[in-house]
């Protein structure tokens, strides 16, 4: 009876207690994409974004040696800069057109790529779209979350880590005595 009463009570239009499988991230986490030599990354998280977004400049299509379809860019990994780059390499997997948020379409290259964010290895797919004037270098969009992670878009960084450069202490000589 119990049960029965508990059924009728929530109804159908009552949402389910959130699923405790998934993790839980932030609006904004510490990514990589190792398949592009790219080892940190700050993200936005994108519930309102299907496909995820990686900023591109340089972008050019070109056939490899097995004759695959290919796409060759640059990446300016780092926020509020573009003194350091990255160029990569990958497959295409599509050309779609994408409506940014202000309703422009662009058609953009789709690549396929593994994600790491924490302990998480995630296959997606990113859009490749030039981002400098953007804050982030790179969204999540819902599509590479679902079934993955929660939100909680009042926190941020809750399982990405910076990864901190190891700086390695010279000793003068009058230290060494």
């Amino acid at each position: 009876m119990t049960d029965e009463y508990t059924e009728m009570a929530a109804g159908p239009d009552c949402a389910a207690a959130p699923d405790n499988s998934k993790q839980t991230i932030g609006w904004r986490e510490w990514v990589s994409l190792p398949g592009l030599g790219i080892e940190q990354l700050k993200a936005k998280v994108d519930t309102g974004a299907r496909t995820s977004a990686l900023h591109a400049f340089s972008v050019k299509e070109f056939v490899n040696a097995d004759g695959e379809t290919c796409v060759r860019f640059g990446v300016h990994p780092d926020q509020r800069t573009l003194e350091r780059e990255i160029f990569c390499e990958a497959p295409v997997l599509d050309k779609r057109v994408v409506r940014d948020s202000g309703g422009h379409a662009q058609e953009r290259f789709v690549i396929g790529i593994q994600m790491h964010i924490g302990p998480h290895i995630i296959p997606i797919e990113l859009t490749l779209t030039d981002r400098d004037d953007m804050l982030f270098r790179m969204l999540i969009g819902r599509t590479a979350m679902a079934g993955n992670f929660t939100v909680d878009p009042s926190r941020s960084y809750l399982i990405g880590k910076k990864r901190r450069k190891k700086i390695k202490k010279k000793l003068s000589k009058s230290n060494r005595a």
